[in-house]
């Protein structure tokens, strides 16, 4: 019995075996020898999403694909290569996604197939950027998808239910730098009155808070592009808002050695140096941990994050962090965002599981009905729920059902939600 464990090291993958193909055609040979199998990414997933008790397939050992395009406006890369690889080679082309996640270290298939996104009012999920994507189905067939396809916005953010993600076209565009200011201890009745100043005043914004007080948040990120950027330091938002800029370099968790951040204190640099909030070569965040997140459509934000807060007392004893974060509208069937603006209220637990999942009820019943879990994170909402709230869910489950006819990706994890 091969044993795995994902990265926070709350699940333990119950796998017969783990294969690494290093074609596409062995690859295939894999899914010939038929049984139940899953797709494995860089393992930042904190639910069953990708367990089986079959077969999990790695595609770190695929032949590596990184292609920019004619035009420069997209780039083709393997699915199984993390963001934080990419990254540095288009810049080295003088090339750029528009965002990224909080961590560099998340396999872009894996991302994609879960909705996981950056922040920014302007700025959709990691998925939104994808051109086209080619898979290959347990019954060994390559199936290429592109934007305007009949199927493609069903196929980008997939749960693993298609089949493996081999290589992914991303939208990009010119190089350009982005510097980044925290400021501390703003105060929530300001951040709620003025919501949209706050979460528009940069590129990409982050509201951090403990929640062991719940007059003042912990700290603002604001990644702002260069040379657009105004003069955050000198903008009376900040002062309405009570906050003060950090005089030194911040960890999102308070206490923690941020070490591991990327730069702050204003100073421009490259975009993959500061959008996402960790370094590659760190292990991000606390390591150790549960993650937990809801997207609300952002007309109910504020009713979301005042029901966050009158749970505070709750949430405090449990919680190393949580992120408020934004992400633009897109068309994708079971992105968390799909058809509306979104608000990510994002939760990093202390890493007591039990705990957690006993809580998570509480919460799940105060937050507006529109809240849509993220895919990969821990949840208890019940699935018929969750189902409920993509209005393209029944049309997704007829395409899993053409690309996967006979079950084979089909899960724990995927069961409960009715595919």
């Amino acid at each position: 019995m091969t044993i795995e464990r994902n990265w926070a090291g709350n699940l333990t993958y119950r796998a017969s075996r783990i294969e690494h193909p290093s074609s596409i055609a062995e690859l295939q040979e894999v899914f010939a020898r038929g049984g139940a199998m899953r797709m494995l990414g860089s393992r930042h997933c904190f639910n069953d999403i990708a367990d089986t008790d079959g077969v999990l397939v790695v595609l770190d050992r695929l032949p590596e694909v990184f292609e920019v395009n004619d035009s420069r406006d997209a780039v083709r890369v393997s699915g199984g290569l993390r963001y934080g690889d990419i990254a540095p080679r288009l810049a080295a082309e003088g090339l750029a996604l528009a965002n990224l996640a909080s961590l560099p270290h998340i396999s872009v298939a894996g991302a994609v197939a879960t909705g996981t996104h950056g922040s920014g009012d302007a700025l959709g999920s990691l998925a939104s950027s994808v051109r086209a994507l080619t898979v290959v189905t347990p019954a060994g067939e390559v199936r290429g998808l592109a934007r305007g396809d009949e199927d493609f916005d069903g196929a980008v953010v997939s749960l693993g239910a298609l089949g493996a993600v081999v290589d992914v076209t991303l939208d990009v565009e010119p190089t350009y730098d982005v510097a980044q200011h925290v400021f501390e201890h703003p105060s929530w009745d300001a951040i709620l009155a003025d919501f949209d100043e706050v979460t528009g005043v940069g590129t990409s914004v982050s509201i951090f808070s403990t929640w062991t007080r719940t007059d003042i948040a912990d700290q603002i990120w604001v990644k702002q592009r260069h040379p657009e950027a105004h003069e955050l330091l000198r903008d009376d938002l900040f002062e309405r808002l009570g906050a003060e800029p950090a005089t030194g370099e911040r960890h999102p968790i308070l206490g923690v050695d941020p070490i591991a951040c990327t730069d702050q204190l204003g100073v421009p640099g490259p975009w993959f140096e500061r959008l996402a909030h960790f370094k590659l070569d760190f292990t991000p965040s606390a390591g150790a941990e549960i993650q937990s997140e809801y997207l609300v459509p952002r007309a109910d934000a504020v009713a979301a994050i005042q029901a966050v807060r009158t749970l505070a007392g709750q949430i405090a004893p449990l919680l190393l962090v949580n992120e408020i974060r934004t992400v633009a509208a897109d068309d994708l069937w079971l992105s968390s965002a799909h058809g509306t603006d979104a608000v990510g209220i994002h939760f990093t637990w202390k890493p007591d599981e039990a705990a957690v999942r006993a809580f998570l009820p509480t919460l799940e019943a105060l937050l507006p009905a529109t809240a849509r879990p993220h895919w990969g994170k821990v949840f208890t909402l019940d699935p018929a729920e969750v189902r409920s709230r993509y209005t393209r869910w029944n049309d997704f489950a007829a395409l899993a059902a053409r690309f996967d006819p006979e079950r084979r990706l089909v899960n724990p994890y995927l069961e409960r939600l009715g595919l």
